[in-house]
């Protein structure tokens, strides 16, 4: 088959990546043009565009970028029909991908398939209406979607969770404690991981008040996971105030090892995100940390436009609190402390969460996402399905 895949990001790159090698060890006959990035480069197959030409987050940025964008959606457009593809599987980034559902359902005979689909149970749920019309069909990698996409009168498939098989590549080799605490220069003491976000807006946000929070607890060491692509440098301020106050147990720094400082954290402050799902799949308690300045403002709008009562995969897996979510104005240094509190010793409180993750572990599933992708898209390799209203 010939396969024509587009992701508009570095995560999306990566899950695209994975399927790929998954569908050239299913189908022999296997052809690949792609948007996308290196890790898809490397399976094979043509890159038309990087999508460092489409990665652009925000209204602002997209808006000062609109001809760009409009260019190479024309390009992309333009390549699917030349190359008449039998399939074209759109990878998440929903404001480009969906108008090429549109235009590839309405101008061509060509299938369309949307691996990992737009997050529209959480605000823009009117975006059902387009992906009935234009896509085929939807493998999800969030099991509650499932019931969501049912609520709809379209059925979806659910294949697992990418995160599930990042770790259990690491499971298979992990690093001891031992190895973790000397190649890092730490102490042998508890270890509470701090995942601030992933961008400098986002860290420079949530570690001060996650450190902050840590001041309460002695003979414990925060360490911090660095975030791909930032530097030490800017986290050095950052670290500064607690350092100098607690000299015998600094908060450190790690770049690379998320996994590694998760394993032998005894809990976790995490920023919401993939993060906190990986946190509870290594079965590290946790406490969601998300600082938005204007708070109160923020709190109510969020009443209004998000559609989910969580903002945590773990809760909205879990499909009730398992961990505490603390948001906006909720996000603050003593809220922080107060939850972490009883997380750091055994006690009931610990003991729930961790039988929440057991239950939400089973509802993840097993690893194998890309292959089960795989072979479910090569069993329907001769359905075209629409659905409407």
């Amino acid at each position: 088959m010939k396969y024509y895949l587009i992701a508009g990001e570095a995560s999306g790159d990566l899950h695209a990546s994975n399927l790929m090698k998954a569908l050239k060890e299913q189908d022999g006959a296997a052809q690949f043009r792609f948007v996308g990035g290196d890790a898809m480069q490397s399976v094979g197959g043509t890159l038309v565009m990087h999508y460092s030409r489409l990665a652009y987050m925000g209204f602002v940025q997209v808006a000062l970028h609109a001809k760009p964008i409009l260019a190479a959606m024309r390009q992309c457009k333009r390549d699917i029909v030349t190359w008449q593809p039998d399939v074209v599987i759109l990878v998440d980034y929903p404001g480009f991908n969906l108008r090429i559902a549109k235009f590839v359902r309405s101008k061509t005979a060509i299938r369309v398939w949307y691996y990992i689909p737009p997050k529209i149970w959480a605000w823009k749920q009117h975006r059902i209406r387009a992906i009935r019309r234009d896509v085929d069909e939807v493998f999800s990698i969030l099991p509650f979607e499932v019931a969501f996409y049912a609520q709809h009168g379209y059925p979806i498939h659910y294949v697992g969770n990418p995160c599930a098989d990042a770790i259990a590549d690491y499971l298979r080799q992990p690093v001891s404690r031992e190895a973790f605490l000397r190649d890092n220069k730490l102490t042998d003491t508890p270890i509470v991981a701090l995942l601030a976000g992933s961008r400098k807006a986002e860290i420079a946000d949530n570690l001060p008040r996650m450190l902050e929070a840590m001041e309460e607890f002695a003979d414990v060491q925060p360490v911090v996971a660095g975030a791909p692509g930032i530097s030490s440098e800017f986290y050095t301020p950052l670290l500064k105030r607690y350092n100098d106050a607690h000299p015998a147990h600094p908060a450190a720094i790690v770049f690379g090892q998320t996994y590694p400082l998760l394993n032998h954290a005894q809990a976790a402050l995490v920023t919401s995100g993939t993060a906190t799902l990986e946190t509870a799949l290594l079965r590290v308690p946790q406490v969601v940390c998300y600082y938005i300045r204007h708070g109160k403002l923020v709190s109510m709008a969020r009443k209004l436009i998000l559609k989910v009562p969580f903002i945590s995969l773990v809760n909205l897996i879990a499909g009730k609190e398992v961990v505490p979510e603390l948001v906006a104005d909720g996000m603050t240094s003593a809220n922080v402390a107060r939850h972490l509190r009883p997380l750091l010793n055994d006690t009931a409180d610990r003991a729930a969460m961790l039988e929440g993750y057991d239950a939400l572990i089973a509802a993840v599933g097993n690893a194998g996402v890309s292959a089960r992708a795989a072979k479910m898209m090569l069993e329907l390799k001769t359905k075209r399905q629409q659905y409407t209203f």
